[in-house]
């Protein structure tokens, strides 16, 4: 009689710990940032961000909209349906006192402002600095990095920008030529710029980096702006990736910074120039390298697997594309 009560005893003990085994680990906590910016499709980039991150199963992620806030899964019934919300920043955006998130509950914070953005309260920009001098993680992608030209942290933080009366006060114009050389160019020009949008081809210039590890040297990108002329500090930065702006397409003939990382204080910050739109959003290559550039921003490595559908050197590849 005492061997089933052994037997029950340690099936008791085994249904008691097996939920933590299979998912030990604190999930990585994402917070998004949003609520002005240029893109029409800026809601909506944010929704499937938050669901490509969620499906991964190694991320939580809240949403803090300026003028407009949810939490977790919450935000589906919260989302507006009829119509974009007013902070949307156009030719004269408002700022938001009340736009105060806070940044220390988060391993990783993205970032889906724009071009335009009114500036945020000073104790904002104040609470972003300290969290990213602190060890924070930042990422930037596409128009984030048109925001604030005249924050001087922000600008370091992400390197490089464009628009926003950008230009070489800002810093150099920075690019790599056809011989593979690293070029800061200080000469006057005005920093931002693109052709009309197009496929175009990825380069890695490191295929080491935990977020580039194991992806194919050149992999096609699908339609999506090619954002060149991009200027600013540039410190502490290091490009991972370049895109041949094509002058056929209106484009420079140079290699633009396609992907980059940099450190801020004790921070990591991720900057992606891709994600105008649905589309360019769902490309497998543009989310491979956001999770894991997200994933990297909070830890400092990457534990998620390159998949095999990745796009190759010829042909890009999406996902399914929903309402």
């Amino acid at each position: 009689m005492k061997y089933p009560k052994v037997i029950l005893t340690i099936l008791c003990l085994l249904i008691s710990i097996y939920p933590k085994a299979q998912n030990p680990e604190t999930p990585i906590k994402v917070l998004i940032i949003d609520g002005q910016n240029n893109h029409e499709q800026w809601p909506k980039t944010t929704v499937m961000l938050s669901d490509f991150l969620l499906e991964t199963t190694l991320f939580s992620v809240d949403v803090v909209r300026s003028g407009y806030t949810w939490k977790g899964e919450d935000y589906i019934a919260k989302f507006p349906v009829d119509g974009l919300p007013t902070t949307i920043a156009l030719e004269n955006p408002k700022a938001d006192p009340d736009f105060k998130p806070d940044f220390s509950k988060y391993d990783v914070v993205i970032s889906n402002f724009g071009w335009n953005a009114a500036p945020w309260p000073e104790a904002t920009r104040k609470a972003l600095e300290t969290y990213m001098e602190n060890g924070g993680g930042l990422v930037v992608f596409h128009a984030a990095d048109n925001s604030f030209p005249e924050w001087e942290a922000y600008n370091k933080m992400i390197g490089l920008g464009g628009w926003g009366d950008r230009t070489e006060k800002d810093g150099p114009y920075v690019y790599y030529n056809d011989a593979g050389e690293l070029i800061r160019d200080t000469s006057p020009g005005p920093g931002g710029g693109h052709g009309p949008q197009s496929e175009y081809q990825i380069q890695l210039r490191n295929t080491e980096h935990p977020i580039t590890k194991g992806m194919p040297e050149l992999w096609m990108h699908t339609k999506d702006e090619l954002y060149d002329k991009l200027r600013g500090p540039a410190e502490n930065m290091e490009i991972l990736a370049t895109a041949y702006a094509d002058p056929n397409n209106k484009g420079t003939g140079r290699h633009e910074p396609a992907l980059m990382v940099l450190t801020y204080g004790k921070g990591r910050v991720f900057h992606n120039i891709m994600g105008h739109a649905d589309y360019s959003v769902n490309c497998i290559g543009f989310m491979t390298t956001m999770l894991r550039g997200t994933e990297w921003a909070a830890t400092g490595k990457v534990t998620q697997e390159i998949p095999d559908n990745f796009p190759t050197a010829q042909k890009s590849s999406s996902y399914p594309l929903e309402d």
